[in-house]
């Protein structure tokens, strides 16, 4: 017959096994296919963003694929220059996606590479419905660094295509 004691014990002896059991369902980041090739981190990058109105997006992952002090800067409709921590990137992208849907995907890419650093050119469609129709174009402009065996992405700057500001056709896809 089990006593309180022997309850208790098996109590305290499950609670310390899920606090030092690994999380069978937790991720580990980074994927190693998402940081060894340019490709697989920009594969990536657009993944991490993507995805249906409300839809928590992938934090964690695009931390992992960005340097510790990584920046994103863009330009704002009135002309003012914005640039932000990759944290205060994901606050102000998450207020946007609770209102929309979003999804974000390459047309193009052109990739610079000299030693350790890389620039990539990564043209790119925003669709506000899944597979709908593209709502907006622009271009990426990413510096990357290789480090420590793997590739980090260490600033981002994007601008918007508009009337006057065209995507120069070595740029686009069509």
């Amino acid at each position: 017959m089990l006593n309180f004691k022997s309850i208790l014990s098996c109590s305290l002896m499950l609670l310390l096994k899920s606090f030092t059991m690994p999380n069978a369902s937790a991720q580990t980041y980074p994927f190693p296919e998402d940081v060894s090739s340019i490709s697989g981190l920009m594969k990536a990058s657009y993944e991490v963003v993507s995805g249906a109105k409300g839809a928590k997006r992938q934090w964690a992952r695009d931390r992992s694929l960005h340097h510790p002090d990584a920046i994103y800067a863009y330009t704002r409709s009135n002309g003012e220059q914005v640039v932000l921590a990759l944290n205060e990137f994901h606050g102000d992208t998450d207020a946007m996606i609770m209102e929309t849907d979003f999804f974000e995907s390459e047309v193009n890419r052109e990739v610079r590479i000299f030693g350790n650093i890389a620039h990539v050119w990564s043209t790119y469609q925003t669709q506000l419905v899944e597979d709908g129709p593209v709502e907006r174009r622009g271009i990426n402009s990413i510096q990357l660094i290789y480090q420590d065996d793997r590739w980090w992405i260490i600033s981002w700057i994007f601008d918007k295509e508009t009337e006057v500001n065209r995507i120069p056709r070595s740029f686009d896809s069509n």
